[in-house]
């Protein structure tokens, strides 16, 4: 296992959480291509092993089955990382689901609303309390948290009230971790997506609800393109931060009056 660290010290290591498709499929790809030693977690194994498949025969990668929502799964995860690369330098704090679309806020059952919380708002704090500690414990010290937030924690789609309200929350842990973060070499920083193209944001190419009560196709952009700036923040040193990036579609019908 010594003989192991020594080889992975030459390299920075970073942790993927829903890392088996989508947006966390893209960036742990991308990031491997960038040299990236890995932790990809996820609830599938069969999905992350996809991944790993993706990431070439010179990406170190470790996969670890996980769900983000159960504390013991969380600590089990940064367990397995930390034996076997003895460090972490990049947490990718990603997985998240949208929860039901299209429901009424009166309509929308408590199970449903609890699990967009659990999921989004503390599965992303139990795997930044994860990082966190072991980035202030390591030697050297520090690292860098990457949330995965939406420009929903800009402005809310019609009948989102349990996505919006966490992708909101991200934003509040993101400045949280900031924060406590600078006496121990931590940075952490947001990446808000809109319109990303992965199975998620499928029914944009047949027509959404928009603010004004019509439904209308929005345009994606290419996921590579959130996967380039995620790699971008995660190289810079950590002396640097950006703090909050928003990546969307260029023509996605966010800015203005709707």
């Amino acid at each position: 296992m010594n003989a192991m660290r020594e080889i992975n010290s030459k390299h920075k290591i970073a942790l993927v959480t829903g890392a088996g498709s989508g947006v966390g499929r893209a960036v742990s790809v991308a990031l491997g291509r960038a040299g990236w030693s890995l932790v990809l977690a996820g609830r599938t194994a069969s999905r992350l092993a996809g991944t790993e498949a993706l990431t070439g025969s010179s990406t170190e990668v470790l996969a670890v089955p996980t769900d983000v929502t159960v504390p013991e799964e969380v600590d089990a995860l940064f367990a397995a990382a930390r034996e076997r690369y003895g460090r972490l330098d990049l947490l990718f704090n990603n997985a998240g689901t949208s929860g039901p679309g299209g429901l009424p806020l009166d309509e929308l059952p408590y199970s449903a609303w609890r699990k967009v919380v659990d999921t989004n708002l503390t599965g992303s704090f139990l795997c930044a309390q994860g990082a966190f500690r072991q980035m202030k414990a390591q030697d050297p010290r520090g690292g860098r948290i990457i949330n995965n937030g939406s420009v929903s924690a800009h402005a809310p789609r019609p009948d989102s009230i349990a996505y919006t309200a966490t992708k909101h929350g991200v934003t509040g842990l993101t400045k949280s971790l900031s924060l406590d973060g600078r006496p121990y070499g931590i940075a952490c920083g947001q990446i808000d997506i809109g319109n990303a193209a992965t199975d998620m944001t499928e029914r944009m190419r047949s027509g959404v609800p928009q603010a004004n009560g019509e439904v209308a196709v929005e345009p994606v952009m290419e996921v590579a393109d959130v996967a380039d700036m995620v790699v971008y923040m995660a190289g810079l040193p950590l002396s640097a931060n950006v703090q909050f990036a928003t990546v969307m579609a260029t023509k996605m019908p966010l800015i203005g009056r709707g």
